[in-house]
């Protein structure tokens, strides 16, 4: 319980909101600006007015495609995956009540990874690349959603029963390391073809998607931030403890059932087309956290909304490596803008556990 509490650090439950639009405006400001910077980097030089005619339709043809068919729906993809990735981590971290919760460290990325595994290696000898790139988006983000949302249950199961936060870590990463066996069972009876297709998607990217998969995953994203921002009163009544949510009313299994969709959804949409990307769940609510000072809901799911597609759009534009022609694989940049969120977290436990 934590009645009365608020974030270590806040001076109560409910910060200023005149205070919290502002910094809202100033990170939405600057969001803005590092998604137009992402169009402007690349191994190939453009001007401003070159991008800003290309966007138009007005460009030529090589300048045209570079940047509606390379460059917009990347930046657009780093946009959703921040996003979707942030706010999933939020719901389980208030659900669990567990500030190391994330969809990377609980095994949810796992699990939506083995929705996908079993439907491209699976059925490896009914399903070609052709086939799977014309019919497969909506087969595989469902997949990816069954698989996350199996995770979800097995862990919140756990938890009920074991109330240390170590240990409810240590199991997510042994379910983790379980899929990952059966996932290579999966690999070794699979065709050469469809390994292969497995293989480069598991290095994860966010510049591989087609436009029917970027409009499936829009759309699915933004399905999962509505079914989120409908739970803000139902999170601010688990931050409290079960007690305290059924006091008040709350369904508690149904509650449960929405945040579960919602962030099977968020995650499994996300690892679907662009492959497991970590510690962007566990690391954006925390910063959100540090910048807005509340634990409210109301005021914290959308500025994690607004951070987490911040830190996605900066870790895409880092491992551009700006004036090179060399790309980083993206979760190495995640990494190191999560890892030492993660151990800032670990070492202030103690002030946690007022809240969690």
């Amino acid at each position: 319980m934590i009645s009365g509490r608020s974030y270590p650090g806040t001076s109560g439950f409910n910060p200023s909101l005149t205070r919290a639009w502002i910094y809202m405006g100033l990170i939405a400001g600057l969001t803005l600006c590092l998604f137009i910077l992402d169009l402007f980097l690349g191994s190939v030089s453009l001007k401003p007015g070159d991008v800003v005619n290309a966007i138009l339709g007005i460009s030529d043809n090589t300048t045209g495609i570079i940047v509606r068919q390379f460059r917009l729906p990347k930046a657009v993809t780093a946009l959703l995956v921040g996003i979707a990735l942030s706010v999933s981590g939020l719901q389980m971290q208030t659900l669990f009540r567990n500030p190391m919760a994330g969809p990377y460290v609980l095994g949810i990325s796992s699990g939506a990874s083995l929705g996908v595994a079993f439907v491209v290696l699976g059925f490896s000898s009914e399903i070609s690349p052709e086939s799977l790139s014309r019919l497969g988006n909506w087969m595989i983000v469902a997949a990816s959603w069954v698989g996350a949302g199996f995770v979800t249950i097995i862990m919140i199961y756990l938890s009920s029963r074991v109330k240390d936060i170590m240990t409810v870590l240590i199991i997510g990463i042994m379910i983790s390391g379980g899929i990952g066996s059966l996932v290579s069972i999966l690999q070794y009876f699979s065709n050469e073809t469809m390994l292969k297709t497995y293989v480069i998607w598991t290095m994860g990217s966010l510049g591989n998607l087609t436009t029917p998969q970027l409009t499936v995953m829009t759309v699915s994203v933004a399905a999962g931030i509505i079914l989120s921002f409908a739970t803000v009163k139902m999170l601010n009544a688990f931050l409290l403890g079960e007690t305290y949510a059924k006091s008040i009313g709350l369904n508690i299994r149904l509650s449960r059932v929405i945040i579960f969709a919602g962030t099977s959804i968020l995650a499994g949409s996300v690892t679907a087309f662009c492959g497991p990307v970590g510690f962007i769940g566990i690391a954006v609510p925390h910063i959100a956290r540090i910048i807005f000072r509340t634990s409210d809901h109301r005021i914290l799911l959308p500025s994690v909304v607004l951070t987490g597609g911040l830190v996605m759009l900066l870790s895409d534009i880092l491992s551009q490596l700006p004036g090179s022609d060399n790309v980083l694989p993206v979760n190495s940049i995640t990494s190191l803008i999560g890892i030492p969120v993660v151990i800032w977290v670990i070492l202030r436990k103690r002030k946690y556990s007022e809240i969690f």
